[in-house]
């Protein structure tokens, strides 16, 4: 009576978390670091621009954006990327990344892949519409280990021919959550040269790309302009969920060459929900402003800085490039995070969760994630108690 096709999905993240922690009292005042939900101020401006709008929620909205909305988000891309993209042909709105990441596969995953079922390539640990939108498709999800090893991104190039043959999408993030690592421009040179000898599509998650510390991270679509790879190639996604501290949005775009973007607008326009035009409103404003973006990269940098001096004498403690989590390795995830729990009440997330077993392990099973959102002085207070926990120092 009902299909199959999810049967093998785990439980999600968060309802585990429950599972795991709530029948135990916490030891101490609760501090949460589980979800990566930004908790700084959004710009002043988006509730003055919103008001000005509120009459437009009498009106329907255009799915694929308002053309200034498109044209502010071409603008963005130009100024971050290097890269000129048509507004018209090259760009449409999404719902948050998260639903351009599921559509995006109902789009563009072909129903087979030389002869054979298409696979879905991804990140172990990865975020989870990865591997839902595969099954939805009826792809293969395959999960590639992102380990300390393989500087914690998924080692494409190390596939075997056969699976390379039969990939038909590749989703990456970069950042990555939840390790903060970075794809450099070599990186996505190999991951690009390889989608041209093998024909697949790159899913570029690019959603942490504004919180940093050094040097911008490269993305995915200028390293393919440069390179003079095939429009079709990649296709980024981005929100202001992160990069503006606004979740609550759910603003988002995809953007790439036109013939994806053809085909995911056509699909969109079937299946997809347009952002309510005060919405789109306030998004139009926000692309076009990046003062609020340096200063919420200037506070992430402050609670980076905090973390490296609590954390610098732990063992196989990574500092993380990009992102606002922490990735810190434990012995057991599940047992960590409930010591932690009963001993202190910071509450955080196994990294088990957040990946796959595979033939090789689960390369979440020895760490926990961090979220870093809350005030400067709350994160303080729960990294000390995650040290002298967990670490005993």
């Amino acid at each position: 009576m009902f299909p199959e096709r999810f049967s093998n999905l785990p439980a999600y993240a968060f309802p585990r978390l429950r599972a795991l922690l709530d029948s135990f009292e916490p030891g101490g005042e609760v501090i949460h670091m589980t979800i990566g939900e930004p908790k700084h101020a959004f710009p002043t401006f988006v509730g003055e621009v919103l008001a000005e709008s509120v009459q437009e929620f009498g009106k329907y909205p255009p799915n694929e954006g308002t053309p200034e909305l498109r044209a502010n988000i071409a603008g963005w891309i130009a100024r971050r990327f290097g890269v000129t993209v048509d507004p018209d042909t090259q760009v449409t709105t999404v719902n948050g990344t998260r639903e351009g990441l599921y559509n995006a596969a109902m789009a563009l995953c072909p129903e087979a892949k030389n002869g054979q079922q298409p696979l879905v390539l991804m990140p172990n640990p990865f975020y989870q519409v990865y591997a839902v939108a595969a099954l939805s498709v009826g792809a293969e999800p395959v999960y590639v280990n992102a380990t300390e090893a393989t500087g914690h991104l998924p080692d494409i190039a190390g596939l075997p021919e056969d699976v390379l043959a039969r990939s038909a999408l590749v989703y990456l993030c970069s950042p990555a959550n939840p390790q903060g690592a970075v794809a450099d421009r070599a990186y996505w040179e190999t991951l690009i040269a390889l989608g041209e000898t093998h024909e697949f599509q790159i899913l570029a998650d690019e959603c942490y790309s504004e919180i940093y510390r050094g040097e911008a991270p490269v993305g995915a679509l200028q390293v393919a302009s440069e390179m003079g790879a095939d429009p079709e190639r990649v296709v980024i996604f981005h929100s202001l969920s992160k990069r503006s501290n606004l979740p609550g949005l759910r603003s988002g775009f995809v953007a790439g060459g036109p013939e994806s973007l053809r085909r995911i607008k056509q699909h969109r326009s079937f299946a997809g929900a347009p952002l309510p035009l005060p919405v789109q409103r306030v998004s139009e404003k926000v692309w076009a402003d990046e003062s609020h973006v340096e200063e919420n990269r200037a506070l992430y940098l402050e609670k980076f800085e905090l973390a490296d001096r609590i954390f610098g004498n732990v063992p196989g403690y990574m500092p993380p490039r990009a992102g606002f989590f922490l990735w810190l390795p434990v012995e057991d995830g599940e047992d960590a995070a409930l010591k932690l729990w009963k001993e202190t009440g910071v509450r955080v997330l196994p990294g088990a969760y957040l990946s796959r077993d595979t033939e090789a392990g689960n390369p979440g099973k020895g760490y926990l994630r961090v979220a870093l959102v809350a005030s400067r002085e709350e994160t303080e207070r729960g990294l000390t108690r995650i040290r002298d926990c967990l670490y005993g120092q």
